[in-house]
């Protein structure tokens, strides 16, 4: 009853809260303490249970009622004790408290009911989304407000993390934000190791060998010099010695097979040549076919592949044997790869290469090679030793290839299971960087032609597929396909077409499709609002961060499909999650690879809130940049955006038709941004007069100088963060709609060709194989399974 009353104490005791000194409030909670825990050790399981219910009932009752002031002061509270808890903790309280919390955490899912664990995650998705949508927050509308001062290429969204993470199954290197996947692994994809390299090849690959330099750069001469098969394509292979050299192919790859030696008066060739029987006439043999090789090279790299390559030995063994001339060597096909227990390969089985009696029947796929003949044959794209005769110096000792039969294994374990590895799959895997080294990524230009002759096969076991099963797909019912089978002028023909379907990547039904999903976009939207290209820059420090051996940018177009499928992700973050321009409705792009081998990609967007014309000159501009403000931006600018100069500046420009330039550069100076009645934009390009800037750029063999008339026209915060050639433009008229769609989903380039049988029936199969090329950049970005084409949202075109 005295417990309102103030009391005069000494001044040692300060009052409670509850008018009691120090000590009787003290010696208070304590008999608390003893009196709680007293009870509660008296208490059942179902009262304590009961017991922290009702505590988190109060608990939460009065959070939920506190102020906004109350929470933030208990919010900041709880950090601060739990940071010093922490920073005082040894290493084994420190896991003690994780191993606790884990144990927790998993008793309490355990226990959950199946609609507690679809509320905990539709919870859990809605705090990620909400933090993953507030750390883009602070770039909404910044291509509006575009500051020289910020540091954009260093914000954490876009940049690309090393190549540090490590997959648990195979050991493939990926960067940070890369898919799991990446490899085809998972577990299920378990492949034996190449082993290392025999001298003198292992030397000239590291660069350790006087001769280095040159082989490397001549390695196709010298692959050409040894391989046992040919290489061909149904139409002339393209070499681009542009800005990024690549090997472009077009039609049906082959590999052919010769005899194992030549007919009286005919010269040796290709695999004929390992039997001439004297060193001497061997090297000198493969000098004259290969002119420019080095002669010593081509001696110690025959004398290498005489002692290590199974293929080159098991046939000198079977002529020397078998002297009859009716002699035959059959290459099995579906033999098993062999692996051994430390997963390297081992010395192959004696039936892999057999006699065989001139007669005798053999499966389709085998290799049958006779001892003199005229004839070259087709070797099957799936035969275990189709990499191996081609690229003698890839696989020295015959290292086994990509066949049908490779059985997929449990995760974890080496248990096969009864579904197969895809030729995608097998290859995919193979380019993986690893950190026992991948040899195979070190070979150049030959790799260059290895990517386009595998890419070729992954596709060739595809279109076979759907060739054999046209039933499925139901032929009669394409409404195209119902036409031409109407105009048919011979009835037996009917129901003989064979058809390549939309779900076939960039077949031209595919791309129909695509076509059809962006007018659809039109129609609900109207205009795109902006057009944006661009291109994979091969300067980038992820490019060169990531090269060994001696390597450039142009040897590696494998690290240039991951990288640019990186960036391209960060990019359209950038414009979509960032909303740098606005609100995104919708979006889609299309990837397409220039003839110098660089990739680049076709980016529509349309935005909630249409751009205003005084918008423009914020977010779009064609004028070189002021160094003195922002120096950054203007040496991006002269390094990407200056088209050519051309014209006179350099008459062999690739841009001149007729001596005009297509694409209508220099353009006219203009003191502000105009709206024409159909295309884009006429942007601002200010005189220096009148306060434009000029720059001098570097070509060949002189200096020139120029002005804004040669600029390309950018957004300052696209070219900033991602510096490389990125190409916007303001879409300004419904006019130009139909060609702006055509030009983004216009593929690859193709040939026109039509493909018919001597009874008129239309092949759509091989029309695309004749039609089509492949650059050695797009066989990688293929092979590793990156898409073409994407968009948002998925349209209904039906």
């Amino acid at each position: 009853r005295n417990r309102h009353l103030i009391f005069h104490v000494s001044p040692q005791y300060v009052k409670s809260g509850r008018g009691r000194s120090k000590p009787k409030s003290k010696n208070r909670r304590e008999l608390d303490r003893i009196y709680r825990a007293d009870g509660r050790a008296n208490e059942s399981s179902e009262e304590t249970q009961q017991r922290h219910f009702d505590d988190r009932l109060r608990a939460s009752a009065r959070r939920n009622n506190a102020s906004f002031e109350v929470k933030n002061q208990r919010q900041a509270t709880d950090r601060l004790r739990t940071l010093n808890s922490r920073a005082t903790e040894s290493n084994e309280q420190r896991e003690r408290r994780i191993h606790c919390n884990a144990l927790g955490n998993q008793t309490r899912i355990g226990a959950e009911t199946f609609d507690a664990r679809r509320n905990r995650l539709q919870l859990e998705r809605v705090r990620q989304g909400t933090f993953r949508a507030s750390n883009w927050l602070y770039l909404k509308d910044e291509a509006l407000h575009y500051d020289p001062n910020l540091d954009y290429p260093n914000f954490p969204q876009i940049v690309i993390r090393s190549m540090s993470s490590k997959c648990t199954f195979c050991g493939a290197l990926k960067f940070e934000a890369e898919a799991s996947g990446l490899c085809f692994s998972n577990g299920k994809v378990s492949l034996p190791e190449l082993p290392q390299l025999p001298v003198p090849l292992k030397s000239l690959m590291e660069g350790n060998h006087p001769k280095s330099k040159e082989f490397l750069t001549m390695i196709r001469k010298y692959n050409s010099s040894f391989q046992m098969t040919s290489f061909g394509t149904s139409l002339p292979m393209l070499d681009s010695t542009g800005f990024m050299p690549t090997i472009r192919i077009q039609g049906q790859v082959y590999h052919k097979a010769g005899s194992l030696m030549s007919l009286p008066n005919e010269e040796e060739k290709f695999l004929q040549i390992y039997f001439l029987g004297n060193e001497e006439a061997e090297a000198k043999r493969r000098c004259t076919l290969i002119p420019g090789t080095t002669k010593s090279l081509i001696e110690s790299l025959q004398k290498m592949l005489h002692e290590n390559n199974h293929y080159v030995q098991k046939f000198k063994m079977a002529i020397k044997d078998n002297p009859t001339e009716d002699l035959q060597i059959v290459i099995k096909a579906d033999r098993k790869p062999i692996e051994g227990p430390e997963r390297v390969f081992n010395t192959p089985a004696l039936n892999e290469v057999a006699i065989i009696i001139a007669g005798n029947d053999f499966e389709k796929r085998d290799i049958v090679l006779t001892k003199r003949s005229n004839e070259l044959k087709n070797i099957c794209e799936t035969h275990i030793s189709y990499d191996a005769l081609q690229y003698p110096l890839m696989f020295p000792r015959g290292e086994d290839g990509y066949t049908i039969n490779i059985n997929q294994v449990e995760p974890g374990t080496s248990n096969q299971i009864n579904k197969m590895v895809s030729a995608m799959s097998f290859y995919a895997y193979r380019l993986m960087v690893r950190s026992t080294e991948n040899h195979l990524l070190n070979y150049r230009q030959l790799l260059h032609q290895y990517l386009v002759d595998m890419y070729a096969k992954i596709e060739a076991e595809r279109l076979l597929f759907i060739r054999l099963n046209q039933k499925k797909l139901r032929v009669d019912e394409y409404i195209h396909l119902k036409d031409a089978i109407t105009n048919d002028s011979d009835p037996a023909n009917h129901g003989k077409l064979v058809i390549l379907p939309s779900t076939f990547t960039g077949c031209p039904r595919n791309m129909h499709e695509y076509a059809q999903d962006a007018i659809t976009y039109v129609r609900h939207l109207g205009k795109p609002s902006l057009i944006i290209t661009y291109t994979f820059n091969p300067n980038c420090k992820e490019m060169t961060q990531n090269l060994t051996n001696g390597q450039s940018k142009t040897d590696r177009h494998d690290l240039v499909a991951r990288i640019f499928r990186q960036k391209l992700i960060k990019f359209m973050n950038v414009l979509v999650k960032g909303q740098v321009f606005g609100s995104v409705k919708y979006w889609l792009y299309s990837i397409e690879w220039q003839k110098r081998g660089l990739p680049h990609s076709h980016i529509l967007i349309w935005l909630t809130n249409t751009l205003r014309p005084n918008q423009i000159d914020d977010i779009i501009s064609a004028e070189i940049p002021n160094p003195s403000t922002d120096k950054n931006l203007y040496d991006i600018v002269i390094k990407n955006m200056v088209h050519g100069p051309c014209g006179a500046f350099n008459s062999l420009s690739p841009c001149l038709k007729e001596g005009n330039c297509s694409k209508m550069y220099p353009r006219q100076f203009i003191k502000e941004t105009q709206f024409a009645t159909d295309g884009y934009p006429l942007y601002r390009r200010r005189k220096p007069e009148d306060g434009g800037q000029t720059a001098t750029v570097k070509m060949k063999s002189d200096s020139v100088m120029i002005d804004n008339r040669w600029i390309v026209p950018y957004s300052p915060l696209l070219l900033k963060m991602f510096d490389a050639h990125i190409n916007v433009e303001c879409c300004n008229s419904i006019k130009s709609i139909k060609y702006i769609l055509k030009y983004v989903h216009k593929g690859s380039d193709q040939g026109v060709f039509a493909a018919h049988s001597s009874n008129n029936c239309i092949d759509e199969i091989s029309e695309y194989q004749a039609g089509r090329y492949i650059s050695s950049n797009e066989a990688a970005w293929r092979i590793f399974g990156f898409p073409i084409h994407e968009r948002y949202p998925h349209s209904d075109t039906s």
